[in-house]
């Protein structure tokens, strides 16, 4: 059964961006740093996506995983600030955006605007999946599916460095307690992987 999992590379004190993150400077300042587990040259000639793949085992385990996936789900504020990856973000899966104010013009037939919450968007992913796991990015849209009950696990590339400031992965999220199950733990130059299910 088709599974949604949030994927974020996070800083020590749980920031996923510097501050001041923008379209032009999305990670924000030094946020950068946050993505070095990605790409290292495993392969060379790669285009898209793979241009992205890290070089140490366990960090292409985490990375196929992703690109595994059958659909993927985005903020509008991380969709915008990426350009929806021109419309393709791998293999040519359906991007679904949660949003109450979708665009005049789309240009992109692939990327699909949702505007009736966010329990819709997941389920119209995860149709369009199949059997494949849903990917999930943004911290407000990953809170928010937390609150509605619709995700499933969360995927955190724990980085060893300490931000200072920028925007947190949790921050905003409600007094109660969301109780989670870490199932898996993997490590790598720089890099800890680690996998929480998200207790329902």
């Amino acid at each position: 059964m088709s599974e949604v999992f949030l994927t974020m590379a996070m800083s020590l004190d749980g920031f996923i961006t510097g501050p001041d993150d923008n379209a032009e400077n999305p990670a924000g300042t030094n946020g950068m740093r946050l993505m070095n587990w990605l790409g290292g040259g495993a392969e060379p000639d790669a285009e898209g996506a793979n241009a992205f793949r890290p070089k140490h085992p366990n960090s292409q385990l985490v990375f196929d995983e992703s690109m595994a996936t059958g659909a993927v789900i985005t903020g509008k504020r991380t969709g915008d600030f990426a350009g929806y990856w021109g419309g393709d973000h791998h293999d040519g899966v359906p991007i679904f955006v949660p949003t109450h104010q979708p665009p005049a013009e789309n240009p992109y037939e692939r990327v699909h605007y949702v505007t009736d919450g966010i329990a819709s968007c997941v389920e119209q992913a995860k149709q369009a999946a199949g059997d494949r796991n849903v990917m999930m990015h943004g911290a407000y849209t990953g809170q928010e599916a937390l609150k509605a009950g619709v995700l499933d696990m969360i995927d955190i590339q724990l980085r060893p460095v300490l931000l200072g400031q920028g925007r947190r992965l949790f921050e905003g999220l409600p007094s109660e307690h969301t109780e989670l199950d870490l199932v898996r733990v993997l490590e790598d130059p720089g890099v800890l992987h680690l996998r929480y299910a998200v207790r329902k």
